[in-house]
């Protein structure tokens, strides 16, 4: 995939794409092989359960609200204009545990498979937790197992 030239309106995605992946709306932004990103809506109560990238560096601005982090097994919190880093290999969970709808744009490098896994997910049925899980390991995602299953 090359990158493509050109402006990804406010508002809108690529192809006009909207993607439901575990009750956030992920809208992909530019896609190529060396990077992707996607802006996301996190309603309030949703989360991306811990996980590792190990073949992508990832990144989340915070333009909107707040979200709970946890970083390498420690607690954090960013709050709109803060920049995560999360280098591949890094366990990273991310949690909207407020009142307020967070919006941030997300983007990894490279690219990978994590486009297809959205992709996958969004395609699913139902997006039980176990399924979503064997999916993830399938595209280079690994999520982590509970805290107390441990």
């Amino acid at each position: 995939m090359i990158l493509a030239p050109g402006i990804t309106k406010a508002g809108e995605g690529l192809d006009n794409i909207a993607w439901n992946i575990l009750g956030q709306t992920y809208v992909p932004k530019e896609v190529s092989s060396n990077s992707f990103s996607w802006h996301a809506t996190l309603p309030p109560g949703t989360f991306v359960p811990p996980h590792i990238h190990p073949t992508q560096d990832e990144f989340v601005y915070m333009l909107e609200g707040q979200l709970d982090v946890i970083l390498d097994g420690r607690e954090a919190v960013a709050k709109s204009g803060d920049l995560l880093r999360m280098p591949m290999g890094l366990p990273h969970g991310l949690f909207n545990k407020g009142t307020r709808t967070v919006k941030c744009l997300f983007w990894v490098a490279p690219t990978r498979r994590l486009y297809d896994l959205f992709w996958a997910i969004h395609s699913m049925p139902e997006q039980t937790p176990a399924e979503v899980v064997a999916l993830a390991a399938k595209h280079e995602v690994d999520f982590l197992p509970p805290p107390d299953a441990q």
